[in-house]
Parts: C-alpha cells; sequence; structure tokens
C-alpha cells in the first residue's frame, strides 16, 4: 500500500514540475521546476529497488540540470520581469489530454505490471551495483571517458563563447549603475 500512495505522489508531483517547466517563461522558474523533476524521477527508481540508478538519476541528471542552471543565471538577464500570460490555449488543451491520458496510464499500470517479470533479477546479497561497474568500468571504460572529456571540452567552449559576448559585465557595476543600465532589448526598443 505504501509503495502505491508513494508512486501516485510522485507521479503527480513528477507531472507538476515538468509542467511548470514546459508552461513558464522565465528561464530560472523553468531550471529549477526542471531539477526538481529530476529528483522526484528519482523516487521511481528507489521505489523498484534500483538504488543505483536512482543514486545516479540524481547524481548525473540533476548535477546537469544544476550546471545548466549556473549557465542560464550568466545568459539570462534575471533583472527584467517577465510578465507571464499563458496565450496559447491549443498547448494547454493539449497538456491537459496528455495529462489525462497519464492519469489513466497510473491506473492501468498496476494491473499490467501485476504480471511482469524481470529478465535480470537483482542479486540479494549486494545488488546488481556490482555488476553494473565491473561492465562500465572494464567493457565501457574508454567511452566513459571519451564522453567525460567531450562533456568537459564542451563546458568549457560555452564558457569562452558566452565571454566574448559579454560587452558588459553587470557584476562590476555598482547598485545604482544596475538600476540605470538599459539591457539589449531596451536598447533595441530605442533604435525602433
Amino acid at each position: 500500500m505504501f509503495e502505491v500512495v508513494a508512486f501516485y505522489l510522485f507521479a503527480f508531483l513528477t507531472i507538476a514540475m515538468f509542467s511548470v517547466t514546459v508552461l513558464t517563461k522565465n528561464a530560472l522558474y523553468a531550471l529549477s521546476s526542471l531539477a526538481a523533476g529530476m529528483i522526484f524521477i528519482s523516487a521511481f527508481f528507489f521505489l523498484l529497488n534500483a538504488d543505483f540508478l536512482g543514486a545516479v538519476q540524481i547524481v548525473v541528471y540533476t548535477g546537469a540540470v544544476m550546471a545548466l542552471y549556473a549557465f542560464g543565471m550568466m545568459f539570462f538577464d534575471s533583472i527584467n520581469d517577465i510578465k507571464e500570460t499563458p496565450t496559447n490555449a491549443r498547448l494547454t488543451f493539449m497538456l491537459s489530454g496528455i495529462i489525462a491520458i497519464i492519469v489513466v496510464a497510473i491506473f492501468i499500470a498496476p494491473v499490467i505490471g501485476a504480471n511482469a517479470t524481470a529478465h535480470y533479477p537483482v542479486h540479494e546479497a549486494y545488488g546488481n551495483t556490482q555488476d553494473i561497474g565491473v561492465v562500465l568500468f572494464t567493457k565501457y571504460l574508454v567511452p566513459f571517458e571519451v564522453a567525460a572529456v567531450m562533456l568537459l571540452v564542451a563546458m568549457i567552449g560555452g564558457i569562452i563563447l558566452a565571454g566574448k559576448k559579454m560587452d558588459i559585465s553587470i557584476t562590476e557595476l555598482e547598485e545604482h549603475e544596475v538600476d540605470h543600465h538599459k539591457t539589449n532589448s531596451e536598447i533595441a526598443k530605442d533604435i525602433k
């Protein structure tokens, strides 16, 4: 009974967080709700006794979203106020339909999943974490390291490209200068 209640709770929270991600126009709200949604997804792995995958979900995916959050803080002008007005009724209707289908699937899933069997059972003594580690650090060691280097190069390249496009750093301005600083969108409006 506990698993069913926890599943429905985390399913609702996950859908709510990803809905905020899709529907908001504020980049920082979207990134925060995306990170929360990734953490709620890891709860499903913990409910299925896949502790290793749950921890990987938190460390890798939520960590990646936090790196994206840091880039969002650097790239977006968070000083400007954003007025959120939902204008696309079609999108709202489609998301409502998708959520309704998901709710129906949630209620049908326990009936379908009652007959499912695992093809690769978890070892009772140590789980499947040791098996994953052996395969990852023997057979797939080189691709694992190449992916890490590629991510590092992409991050450094993004920082260099972002630094070249900044004409003025708001962090180096005094507080009264920030209030009078015009953003690029305000300058474009003045030109028109």
